[in-house]
């Protein structure tokens, strides 16, 4: 079974241009990304089995990458109405 891809530009692909030109612009949004990236790399080596931990860290790993998705889709759609 093929791993889902979490990837911001596949979640949001709307936001494509958004999300290139704040990783290179705000540090704030650029944290919040790397934090996002670094977490869903994470969830995607334990789902294709090259990490083994317990089943209660991973769901904390999917809760605070929805946390992290959330938080940055606010983030993206506020600066989108802000250039808009």
């Amino acid at each position: 079974m093929p791993i889902e891809k979490h990837d911001l530009h596949h979640e949001f692909p709307e936001f494509s241009g958004e999300i290139r030109e704040l990783k290179m612009t705000d540090n704030h949004f650029a944290k919040l990304f790397s934090n996002y990236h670094d977490c869903d790399r994470e969830i995607n080596r334990i789902e294709q089995g090259v990490e083994t931990p317990s089943d209660e860290y991973l769901n904390q790993l999917k809760v605070q990458r929805l946390n992290l998705k959330d938080e940055l889709y606010q983030y993206l759609k506020n600066q989108s109405a802000l250039t808009s």
